[in-house]
């Protein structure tokens, strides 16, 4: 989703400091074959536009602040911030979950992404900033077997509103996004099956639906919503 939300964004003419976490990064593309983070940098490069990539694990309490410097130092400003990283935690039930993953999810889904939003706002020079959190739709039906990752992304959408609030005055616009049912490989065809039952348009969503829609909220167009959780999700949430 994040190769996607980057091209979308490049392809707008912005200028771009992509993150990952080099461990990470190696062995999701080894799983998925998606593009590991040089090649998406090369590629957006080769297509004119100015990017910067950074490594940083949001276990890290520091990163944060480190991640938006390293887009300071290169740009001299930043307009807009799109939080989309996730840890994910394996399917467990309530009886199998640990303090070590609680505390782990909500260190990088919800601390890091919060701190981000703080260092934005701390360093936001300009007049028409845009911050994009990403959720994942636990707050429309239950996610009994991911506890630990739904509870932390449940914060991120419940505390939109007042994250919104915290930084109008700068005139930065918050919003978080819901993708819903995305295909980035991870599914097995049980699950795949399963959500299709739902997918009324007979399809999962895809990375370039959430970027369309990120694309939207940063763009001009954008201007007038914030504080808003957003579903885009082919009507999921319709049964």
């Amino acid at each position: 989703m994040g190769v996607a939300i980057a091209r979308r964004l490049a392809a707008q003419g912005a200028d771009l400091l992509l993150q990952g976490w080099e461990r990470h990064d190696a062995e999701r593309h080894n799983e998925m074959g998606t593009g590991a983070p040089a090649s998406i940098v090369d590629e957006l490069r080769e297509a004119g536009r100015r990017v910067e990539y950074v490594s940083a694990d949001f276990s890290d309490p520091l990163a944060p602040a480190e991640v938006v410097q390293a887009g300071i130092d290169a740009f001299g400003h930043l307009d807009i911030l799109v939080a989309n990283h996730a840890r994910t935690t394996p399917r467990s039930s309530l009886a199998e979950i640990t303090a070590a993953e609680i505390d782990a999810s909500y260190a990088i889904n919800s601390r890091s992404t919060f701190l981000l939003v703080k260092e934005f706002a701390g360093h936001f020079k300009g007049s028409d900033g845009r911050i994009v959190l990403f959720t994942s739709g636990q707050h429309n039906g239950p996610m009994a077997d991911e506890i630990p990752y739904a509870a932390s992304k449940a914060a991120l959408a419940g505390m939109t509103p007042s994250l919104a609030a915290a930084v109008i005055s700068q005139r930065i616009m918050v919003n978080c996004v819901n993708p819903g049912p995305t295909d980035t490989g991870w599914a097995t065809p049980d699950i795949t099956a399963a959500a299709l039952t739902r997918l009324r348009l007979g399809r999962w969503g895809t990375p370039d639906d959430a970027a369309a829609l990120v694309s939207f909220l940063v763009g001009p167009d954008g201007g007038w919503v914030t504080g808003q959780v957003i579903s885009s999700e082919g009507g999921f949430n319709l049964g």
